[in-house]
């Protein structure tokens, strides 16, 4: 049995990971500012296991950081502003935050080393996924151009114009960062490998695809896709899909996230490893706003295509789930329909403002709109 500290730790996957590592019989410490965007009115503690204890602070606060790690064994690190459309005109809260912040962390553990620590990071860092071309050779820098032009050409294309066609993304593919909080999550991940080792801990990185399930930030525009959907249909309003639905993604179910970063904590051979964690299959986003329309009993509402792209949007990144699963014994276990049906249940209880019409406005304000 650990004592941990989960930064973040009453968010929507901190929960549920603090939730996984007492089942498993440890004691769990929670570091977390309960932020107005995330947590919304209420204190934010509502939903955290009362055996967790509680630390309302900000992951920038060295003071509060110090005391936080004293007595802790590992640390399990998901504090951060998350947000790609509104990290690119946040631009300080979000480095502020995710990277001042984990600066912070790691300064306090030089003083304090524990055993492992295991950090969040994101698919966002690789941007355009993993691609292959017409004569077969695969493409990791693949980018989209003109996208400010008027034409609805979405997909990415080879030097002939070619189209290309996209393949599971793997660690091993170099990152190609298209917003601030793509930068701040590979500066997080960076921060923790070269500081783990010369103070004598080990430090792992996972990068984290579409998590989904209970407990989401409904109110929150800028969380994931399919909470922001839920929280449109459960105020019947339509999902708002950008360019024109066909992106494909991965939908990870966010207790197969918290048994990742359980396993993640305590398997020798994760040590100093980056992984991969998601479902191994992709949907397109239309789709999954229509499944979810079902599973909500909202079939007459159907999603409203945009036809235009957010600036540091990529355009299709789906996982490859094959290294997690030979070193980390993870693959994912929730069914995806069964996911969307405990989702709209847990939904159809809650109230959500819907701040999506608010979102758009600020990043067409800003020209983040083609």
């Amino acid at each position: 049995m650990e004592k941990i500290l989960v930064t973040g730790g009453a968010g929507f996957i901190g929960r549920f990971v603090a939730e996984e590592l007492l089942a498993r019989g440890n004691q769990v410490r929670v570091l977390d500012a309960l932020i107005d965007q995330v947590h919304g009115e209420t204190d934010g503690s509502a939903m955290l296991n009362p055996e967790a204890e509680l630390i309302r602070a900000d992951v920038r606060d060295k003071a509060a950081v110090a005391k936080a790690l004293e007595g802790v064994d590992s640390v399990i690190h998901l504090a951060a502003e998350v947000g790609v459309g509104q990290s690119m005109y946040e631009v300080e809260r979000y480095t502020s935050t995710n990277d001042v912040g984990t600066a912070v962390l790691f300064e306090a553990l030089i003083d304090r080393p524990v055993r492992r620590v295991v950090t969040a990071s994101s698919m966002s860092i690789y941007g355009e996924g993993l691609y292959r071309d017409a004569d077969g050779n695969t493409v990791e820098d693949a980018e989209r151009r003109n996208l400010r032009d008027g034409l609805a050409n979405w997909e990415p294309v080879d030097a002939q114009g070619r189209p290309l066609v996209p393949m599971a993304t793997p660690e091993w593919k170099r990152p190609a960062l298209s917003s601030i909080y793509a930068l701040n999550k590979y500066v997080q991940e960076r921060t923790t490998h070269i500081m783990a080792a010369p103070y004598g801990m080990e430090g792992v990185c996972l990068r984290l695809f579409n998590v989904y399930g209970p407990g989401q930030a409904l109110s929150n525009p800028y969380t994931g896709v399919l909470a922001i959907f839920a929280s449109r249909l459960l105020n019947g309003q339509q999902p708002m899909i950008f360019e024109d639905g066909e992106q494909r993604r991965d939908f990870v179910h966010v207790t197969d996230v918290a048994r990742a970063f359980a396993d993640a904590l305590v398997l020798p051979q994760a040590a100093g490893g980056t992984f991969n964690i998601g479902s191994g299959k992709d949907r397109s986003v239309t789709e999954v706003a229509t499944e979810l329309a079902r599973a909500m009993g909202k079939n007459d509402i159907a999603p409203q295509i945009v036809g235009k792209a957010r600036i540091g949007d990529i355009r299709h990144c789906f996982c490859d789930t094959s290294f997690a699963a030979d070193r980390l014994g993870f693959t994912a276990r929730q069914d995806f329909q069964q996911g969307l049906g405990e989702l709209a249940e847990w939904v159809a209880r809650q109230t959500a403002k819907d701040r999506v019409e608010q979102m758009r406005a600020e990043l067409e304000t800003r020209g983040l709109v083609a």
